[in-house]
């Protein structure tokens, strides 16, 4: 069929024709932001789930819909090398900026553009990354104000002000944050902080933020009152019903059908999971000669579809890791897709738990697995295990072959 009519769009964060079975939580996540725009009690909504479950997609268009109410919005996405407070100051200058357009929330955007100024200022020994130069002869940093060189405290005046200029405008601010695991302890901390003084002084400021299933308990370690603060919604793959119209309906949509067996066996590759749901509809496409859909065709296509994933979707991952790590998940990977034991992931390896401490922490540290229950190691990356099984020799030979790749490399092979 004709590849430039293709309705399926895998990418990162790329939205799907159909986003399928998300309604309920994007509705509550909409009543939140309303609440908040009347200054009234609405929690913070943090969106938890593995790669490739559209955690992204949905925190854009939660943003969308939320914009085309007359919402402001901040869009950060936290990298494991930028400070939160380098994130914060370039999106907080340019909604203070709109913001001072209004005429009822001038002058209060005006003193939060100082105050933003007053922040940098004082932050930028500790965070070296930050930028000052807000733009405009009359934004001077303000005396007082967001000025003490300390994030906890200055992020709260910072928050307050901000949030005094969204009320006076009769709007909310609202703070998207995709990636949030990778936020630092101590500037999570103080994010957490601040949006718990502006809920608790009813100023329409809200977070909405989307990681890896680790955040819940990164925020509760940061501060222990991060479940009344915050709702969590865990983000998982479609329910049957759901995967089945992100695929059907977009066909329907261009008169195209898919036989029975073949969108059961295309459901079943996939479980479900959004991601894959559209690189196997994708690949699918292309590789159909006509309408409907058979089962011969997705066969055929799954084959393109994991050489596509080997390629990028995983390969991107595999190759920011060191040696020693690939070789710990190609142990977990011949254990299967997990959860797994830490004590059994370290039996095959033949060592002690406690000896793979510190490759296990780098893992998690760089997203790549995650605890669902104390003493439980999985992958961060749904089928991550069986592309470990294809790229790496099984464990007794990874360290040999790893040894003969890095002589070759010496060598210059």
């Amino acid at each position: 069929m004709n590849s430039i009519e293709n309705p399926f769009t895998p990418g990162a964060g790329t939205p799907p024709p159909e986003l399928a079975g998300r309604d309920n939580i994007m509705e509550q996540t909409r009543v939140a932001i309303e609440r908040c725009k009347l200054q009234t009690a609405a929690q913070n909504i943090v969106l938890l789930g593995l790669r490739g479950v559209g955690k992204t997609v949905l925190l854009e268009q939660i943003m969308k819909d939320a914009v085309d109410r007359g919402i402001y919005a901040l869009r950060i996405e936290s990298p494991e090398k930028r400070s939160l407070p380098a994130l914060l100051v370039p999106e907080m200058r340019i909604a203070l900026l709109k913001l001072s357009k209004v005429a009822q929330a001038k002058e209060l955007a005006l003193r939060g553009l100082r105050g933003l100024a007053s922040f940098a200022k004082g932050l930028r020994v500790k965070y070296q990354d930050l930028e000052i130069a807000l733009g405009g002869a009359d934004i001077k940093p303000e005396v007082g104000l967001a000025d003490n060189g300390d994030l906890e405290h200055d992020l709260q005046d910072l928050l307050e002000a901000v949030g005094q200029v969204a009320a006076s405008a009769k709007t909310a601010l609202i703070l998207f944050i995709d990636e949030m695991q990778y936020v630092q302890k101590d500037e999570l901390a103080a994010l957490l902080t601040a949006l718990h003084r502006t809920a608790q002084r009813q100023q329409p400021v809200l977070m909405v933020a989307a990681g890896l299933p680790q955040l819940r308990g990164q925020m509760g370690d940061a501060k222990s009152y991060t479940e009344r603060l915050v709702q969590f919604f865990e983000i998982g793959p479609l329910p049957a019903d759901a995967a089945r119209t992100a695929i059907e309906k977009p066909l329907l949509d261009k008169g195209v059908g898919i036989e029975e067996d073949a969108l059961q066996d295309l459901l079943k590759k996939t479980q479900g999971y959004p991601y894959f749901l559209q690189e196997w509809g994708k690949q699918t496409w292309d590789t159909a000669e006509s309408s409907p859909i058979t089962k011969n065709d997705v066969s055929k296509a799954s084959e393109l579809v994991i050489a596509a994933l080997d390629a990028s979707f995983f390969r991107v991952r595999f190759d920011r890791l060191t040696p020693n790590e690939r070789t710990y998940l190609r142990w977990m990977a011949e254990l299967g897709a997990g959860p797994h034991r830490t004590g059994d992931i370290a039996a095959i390896a033949g060592k002690t738990p406690a000896a793979l401490g510190p490759v296990r922490g780098s893992l998690g540290r760089k997203g790549m697995i995650w605890s669902p229950n104390y003493g439980d190691t999985a992958f961060t990356v749904p089928l991550f295990d069986g592309f470990m099984r294809r790229i790496m020799p099984k464990p007794d030979d990874a360290l040999d072959e790893l040894a003969k790749q890095a002589q070759e490399l010496k060598m210059g092979y």
